[in-house]
């Protein structure tokens, strides 16, 4: 582990703070990293303080007011190069995410992977910032609208991806010409600061040290003083959505923007058409990845009840064979939960679900063993249930029998979040009326395809409690820029719009 470690920057008490610098001695209290799999502590991390902050804030600013009269294209030649150096590290990178995060080496890889696509995706999008041009009703007038970079962008992310949603934000608000604060879990402290050490050595022979400054600390620090903060018109923040409606409050009480990527209850609806086999292997990757502590983890299957029990066997089956073990093994499919007290969460949510009539079908258990492991669990459920309407963090599976598809939608729809959704039907009109205006009400709607997964190029996030934004692909951009409506007289005279007269007379 320490090779690892050293080889990227990470020394035996890590500075958790940089503006333009590391501050070798922040203000803050210390934090420890603890792998989730063992329970041993990997480094301690010292957070930042209120001087710290203000240093950060100082630096960005700085940096905005250069990075923003850049061509864009050149703003997307470094985000290029941050591409090509995270290819550099993606193996070391993507180890350093299983060993504190507790994701399994394929998911590590591939969340660095995530990062390295974003670059290529921002790199692309630096020369396609396009604004509209609309015919004008006035005679000799041009009517166009332009983007403008909107100021240092603070970005908090959660510790399920320690170091994709950072990319997400701060490769598209750069091609922008935003700056970006990085406030990161203090869960996952290890992973912000390996990615501090390698954009450093893209950005500081740039003269751009303080582009992505990072500001560890927790959210009653760092996070509020954020929030709070007027000089930074765009706070994204990616975790619960207890969490989210105070960071929604606290930065519309300045009216400043937020972007919210908030909370998942989602479902799953199998039709007596699906391809069951098909539907089994989404269905296990969707519930069980990253063991169940994704916000697009399946949380609710709604299955057909003529096909329920047969699905349900093969269901239980899968679940015995999956292999829960240190998720740095390259055969493991299922590593620990973050902490004990999701552990606990997890414990407590399958007791309230037996006491409204639920029967656990498999698991429930927690592991005999160091670490946070415990058995994906499969419960059989009704839709009335009040927990089966709650998001846990953890791999609970609710099985819920449906008659009609109306029906399966409108229970898929009856929860206060609204991300991610998907059926499985080989039937067109199934397929068409789920995708329809009365269909499902998520912001992420597939047919024959898991709930979890998303590619870079879709803009990602829901609706209703899961907060409304959108990040990474399509037209998200627009979130890190402002946009300004222009209108150019190039003739003589000066009519007004909509026919008005104001005429001074004469004299």
């Amino acid at each position: 582990m320490d090779s690892l470690l050293n080889r990227l920057g990470i020394s035996d008490r890590p500075s958790g703070v940089y503006s333009d610098h590391w501050h070798p001695q922040p203000e803050g209290a210390e934090v420890e990293s603890i792998n989730p799999a063992t329970g041993a502590v990997i480094r301690s991390v010292t957070l930042a303080g209120r001087g710290d902050y203000e240093q950060i804030l100082s630096a960005a600013c700085r940096s905005f007011q250069i990075w923003r009269n850049l061509p864009a294209p050149r703003r997307g030649q470094l985000i290029r190069e941050l591409g090509a150096a995270l290819r550099l590290h993606k193996r070391d990178l993507g180890m350093l995410v299983t060993l504190e995060a507790g994701k399994i080496v394929s998911e590590g890889q591939g969340e660095v992977q995530e990062m390295i696509d974003m670059c290529d995706f921002a790199v692309g999008l630096s020369r396609q910032l396009y604004g509209l041009t609309m015919p004008s009703e006035r005679p000799d007038h041009r009517l166009f609208e332009q983007w403008h970079p909107l100021g240092p962008v603070g970005v908090i992310t959660a510790f399920n991806f320690p170091v994709a949603v950072w990319a997400w934000n701060a490769c598209l608000a750069a091609v922008c010409g935003d700056s970006v604060i990085w406030k990161p879990s203090p869960l996952t402290p290890l992973t912000a600061i390996a990615v501090q050490n390698i954009a450093n050595r893209i950005l500081e022979p740039a003269g751009l040290a303080g582009l992505f400054p990072l500001c560890l600390g927790t959210g009653d620090t760092v996070g509020s003083w954020l929030c709070q903060d007027r000089r930074i018109p765009l706070v994204s923040f990616t975790g619960s959505c207890q969490v989210g409606k105070l960071v929604a409050r606290s930065v519309a009480d300045r009216l400043g923007r937020s972007l919210l990527e908030l909370g998942g209850n989602n479902a799953v609806i199998v039709t007596p058409s699906a391809d069951q086999e098909l539907a089994l292997r989404a269905v296990v990757f969707a519930a069980v990845g990253t063991a169940g502590q994704r916000c697009t983890t399946l949380r609710r299957l709604i299955v057909h009840e003529s096909i329920i029990d047969p699905f349900t066997e093969r269901l239980v089956g899968v679940y015995r064979s999956i292999r829960i073990g240190d998720p740095a093994h390259d055969d493991t499919l299922m590593g620990p939960l973050i902490r004990l007290s999701a552990v606990e969460r997890m414990l407590g949510a399958l007791a309230r679900a037996e006491s409204e009539g639920g029967r656990i079908l498999y698991g429930g258990r927690r592991l005999e063993r160091a670490g946070n492991f415990v058995e994906p669990t499969l419960v059989r459920a009704d839709a009335s249930m009040a927990i089966v309407r709650e998001e846990t963090f953890a791999p609970i599976l609710y099985l819920i029998p449906y008659r009609e598809l109306d029906e399966a939608i409108a229970w898929q729809n009856d929860v206060d979040q609204g991300l991610s959704s998907a059926i499985f039907t080989e039937r067109l009109r199934e397929a068409e009326q789920f995708l329809s205006a009365r269909g499902s009400d998520c912001g992420i709607a597939n047919v024959n395809i898991g709930t979890s997964g998303a590619e870079i190029g879709g803009a990602f996030g829901g609706e209703k409690e899961t907060g409304g934004g959108r990040e990474a692909g399509s037209d998200a951009w627009k979130a890190y820029m402002r946009r300004q409506t222009c209108t150019v007289n190039f003739g003589t005279q000066l009519p007004l719009a909509q026919g008005i007269k104001f005429d001074l007379g004469g004299g």
